[in-house]
């Protein structure tokens, strides 16, 4: 993450993130309520985020039972989504495969095996890999082998993707902004609790779900912050 970054190059400068994966498992603060070090921010997950997105998925995709989850090999959001969900996937009767990649060379072999290992769903984590080249490779290869699939971010939603749930990027940055008015105004970042999302944005895009053959609830279409047409 670039906070990390940050942090290897200075341990006094103080730091604020607008939006960090999971700090705490990167080690970038100690806790959430009480960071310690020069970091302090935003985070971008909640505990219940993955529980929601599966239900999201449940509400749009019929007799969905598998979903795919495509994330970066070694990234601990992978493993926090996946620990984060045992208990909603359980509950919802969702089987969940973890789908790893190290690089764009390995999106279609996944993208098969997915097919091949009868997942009617999929859910993209966002990370590194996904500069604009990449997100259009994803896209394509989950409308070619007719794989609703949920993205983090609303990007991949403007760009093709069936929806996108998370955070409201506009809202954390701007909430960033009030950390470094408190900093600057004599706080430390050892002092300053870490904060959640408050605010999240779901974004739909009507052509796609044409495209697969989904018809998208009322109920979802009432939810979301922007349909695309």
């Amino acid at each position: 993450p670039p906070a990390l970054a940050a942090r290897k190059a200075s341990i006094t400068i103080p730091i604020v993130m607008a939006s960090s994966g999971d700090p705490v498992g990167t080690g970038l603060v100690a806790s959430l309520a009480r960071p310690g070090g020069n970091i302090s921010g935003l985070t971008s997950i909640t505990a219940q985020l993955g529980g929601k997105i599966l239900e999201l998925l449940k509400e749009v995709v019929p007799n969905l039972t598998h979903v795919a989850v495509l994330g970066p090999v070694d990234s601990l959001l992978h493993d926090l989504f996946l620990k984060n969900t045992e208990a909603p996937a359980r509950a919802l009767g969702l089987k969940l495969t973890s789908m790893r990649f190290r690089g764009p060379n390995d999106f279609e072999g996944l993208f098969r095996r997915a097919t091949k290992e009868r997942a009617n769903a999929l859910y993209v984590q966002a990370g590194p890999f996904t500069s604009p080249a990449h997100r259009k490779q994803i896209v394509e290869l989950a409308a070619k082998s007719r794989l609703p699939a949920i993205y983090g971010t609303r990007d991949w939603a403007d760009n093709g993707g069936l929806i996108s749930y998370g955070a409201d990027r506009i809202d954390m940055y701007r909430r960033a902004a009030t950390y470094v008015d408190k900093i600057l105004k004599g706080a430390k970042p050892a002092d300053l609790p870490v904060e959640q999302p408050t605010k999240f944005e779901l974004v739909i895009n009507l052509k796609t779900a044409k495209a697969l053959g989904l018809t998208i609830p009322p109920s979802v279409l009432g939810r979301a912050d922007q349909v695309i047409q």
